[in-house]
């Protein structure tokens, strides 16, 4: 059986004039897993569009045809699954853009999977070489026991610059309403993990030093992360990955992580005003100290990406600069900055649509970059504009410096200015790398970035 695999490049990612690095950082790894469940005499190919360009005109026909759309990359998603249909293949569809909105994926597919694929993807590729298969299935049995190795020989791993991407468990355990979590685990267990010595295993087969966890919560499971980090102690990895305020915040569980190899950790903050974290249900921020988090990482010598969210209804003008200057102060290397996104199904959808407040469906927008609905403390124009004042500010060299100094000690200040520095104001030279395919050739200055300023520092 020929198949052939799909991931649509996402709007901004395929600019003809400027490629940011974020989306040649480290491979998406949806599709290589379900690859894992073909047989070994199926010929299959996997295309990133973030990081190659796909005539789809030149690709041969397959029999069976993998998509799997973001939103901001469905469009693009139904024109190759248009494309393929009209030439004979059986089109697969799924994904977080395909299960909140089913109906819509399957006017371009043959067949849309809800949900996770664990459970109906092996289901799916028996009874389609029986030749009966379904147009849907929706994923109710949710385990990793017995998933089979990812199939990285499909990765062009020289196309990014963190080839070793790794997930251990699905889902978060907490229920924030403008994520898609809840809508896409519907119907079954929205968290749980791998065994420890599968995922063990799978950190063993990857080369080199540096890995990215892609798990929404790295942390959510303390019983199996603390299982995680032991086995991985001493093993000489560096890592990135991504938790929550309240995680750092639990005593002994960062301390594990970082004599694990953690060095860097995105952190969802989210706002700096408190009365929105109720009405969006992040709980896990409520009354936590987010001052305290920052200490405890840099403490540690874990490097901060903070992700924050403008446009929330107890949001007005002033929250840009409010938040550029905490985050500054604080000294977080990192900060990336959106605009609040009603996606399809979520809870925040179903109450701005029940308000009226949607104000269209062009997919193409629903970036987190423009406002697709009407904001209650400010203009639209203010909220855009707010939003790319923000990382202007937070990333002029002036905030760079100054974020630098609120670090204790010169080591801290030289791995603020390399980290955060060599993230944005080098973008004309990762385009570049970007664009020779050379992504790759930039790891050894990440790892070294990580090693000589990661870590535990004396006192």
């Amino acid at each position: 059986m020929r198949v052939t695999m799909i991931l649509p490049a996402l709007t901004e990612a395929t600019s003809p004039l400027f490629r940011p690095i974020k989306y040649s950082l480290f491979p998406p790894l949806g599709l290589a897993t379900l690859a894992g469940y073909l047989d070994p005499d199926d010929e299959v190919t996997l295309h990133d569009e973030h990081v190659e360009r796909v005539d789809i005109e030149a690709l041969p026909t397959p029999d069976l045809l993998v998509v799997q759309p973001y939103i901001t990359s469905a469009r693009r998603g139904y024109e190759i699954a248009d494309h393929f249909r009209a030439r004979g293949a059986h089109v697969a569809m799924g994904g977080l853009h395909a299960t909140s909105l089913p109906d819509e994926a399957a006017q371009h597919a043959d067949t849309v999977f809800t949900g996770p694929g664990e459970d109906t993807w092996p289901l799916f590729l028996k009874e389609f070489r029986d030749g009966t298969p379904a147009r849907r299935y929706d994923s109710r049995l949710r385990t990793l026991a017995g998933l089979p190795p990812v199939r990285r020989d499909l990765i062009k791993r020289d196309l990014y610059l963190v080839p070793n991407s790794i997930v251990v468990s699905r889902g978060c355990p907490h229920h924030c309403d403008f994520c898609y979590k809840d809508a896409f685990f519907e119907g079954g267990k929205s968290f749980y993990t791998q065994a420890v010595d599968d995922a063990l295993a799978e950190i063993e087969r990857l080369p080199g030093r540096h890995l990215y966890f892609l798990d929404d919560h790295l942390l959510g499971n303390r019983r199996f992360a603390e299982a995680l980090f032991d086995g991985m102690a001493g093993t000489g990895r560096l890592w990135q990955a991504a938790g929550t305020v309240k995680s750092v915040l639990q005593p002994g569980l960062l301390e594990r992580a970082v004599e694990a190899g953690l060095r860097s950790l995105f952190v969802g903050f989210e706002t700096v005003n408190g009365a929105n974290l109720a009405e969006r249900r992040k709980d896990q921020n409520i009354g936590k100290d987010y001052g305290a988090a920052v200490r405890r990482l840099h403490d540690a010598g874990v490097m901060v990406n903070a992700s924050f969210v403008f446009g929330l209804d107890h949001d007005g003008p002033d929250v840009f600069d409010r938040t550029v200057e905490w985050a500054v102060e604080q000294g977080i290397e990192t900060a990336t900055f959106h605009i609040m996104t009603p996606y399809p199904s979520t809870g925040l959808w179903k109450q701005l649509e029940a308000q009226d407040r949607i104000v269209h469906r062009d997919w193409d927008l629903y970036d987190t970059r423009h406002v697709v609905y009407r904001p209650t403390g400010m203009t639209p124009r203010q909220l855009e504009d707010g939003y790319w004042r923000a990382y202007r500010d937070f990333y002029r060299w002036s905030s760079i410096w100054r974020g630098a100094s609120a670090q204790p000690g010169m080591h801290e200040r030289l791995r603020h200015l390399a980290y955060a520095g060599g993230w944005k104001k080098f973008e004309p030279a990762w385009d570049a790398l970007i664009r020779s395919r050379r992504t790759v050739r930039a790891m050894p200055a990440l790892e070294r970035t990580l090693a000589a300023f990661g870590g535990r520092r004396p006192r």
